[in-house]
Formats: structure tokens, C-alpha cells, sequence
């Protein structure tokens, strides 16, 4: 089971759980590129977790200042597609924003 960066992350995208993660499993990290075309931190609304690189450690939790991050089988209900959208940044650097914004709750 991974971790979920959801909803209250957009817009603050605070980096205090990149700092904590072990496995360097938070992105998009600033001032990086990503060979894979993955959009870059100032192109994006919140930061993603990779759930394949994720170790379910919980280091970053505690120090997620709006209380963004989840363990999955923990995400509220009207959150569920953000378990979509943080795979779906990682999966190739096939998140656009347009894919983003289908999956915002209307």
C-alpha cells in the first residue's frame, strides 16, 4: 500500500515531505527536469507520490502541513481519484493537466 498526496496539497505544494521521504519517491522535486517529460514543479498544481517507489514508511505525514497525504486504503472517499493522479504523474510522464482536470470533483 502506498501513500496519496491529495487535495489540500494544491496550491501550497509545501516540500517538507520530499526532505522526509527515504526512497525519493515525491515529485515533481524543484529546479529538476525529468528526462521522461513529466511536468516540472512550477507547471503543477500539488506534488505526487510514486506508488511503486513509495515503502509506505509514513515519514512523510507528520510533516505535510495541510494534512495532504494518505495511506490509501485511509483516503477519503471524495479524494479517491487522486490515487489516479499521483500514479498517473509517475506512469511515464503521461500527466497533463488536462488529464488533472477530468478528475476534478465537480
Amino acid at each position: 500500500m502506498a501513500y496519496v498526496i491529495a487535495e489540500p496539497c494544491i496550491g501550497t505544494k509545501d516540500t517538507a515531505c520530499v526532505d522526509a521521504c527515504p526512497v525519493d519517491c515525491i515529485h515533481p522535486k524543484k529546479n529538476t527536469t525529468y528526462d521522461d517529460g513529466r511536468t516540472t514543479f512550477d507547471d503543477v498544481p500539488q506534488l505526487y507520490i510514486d506508488p511503486v517507489e513509495c515503502i509506505d514508511c509514513g515519514a512523510c505525514v507528520p510533516v505535510c502541513p495541510v494534512s495532504a497525504i494518505f495511506a490509501l486504503d485511509d483516503l477519503p472517499e471524495k479524494w479517491k481519484e487522486y490515487s489516479e493522479l499521483n500514479e498517473s504523474y509517475v506512469n511515464g510522464g503521461k500527466f497533463t493537466p488536462e488529464e488533472y482536470a477530468k478528475h476534478q470533483v465537480k
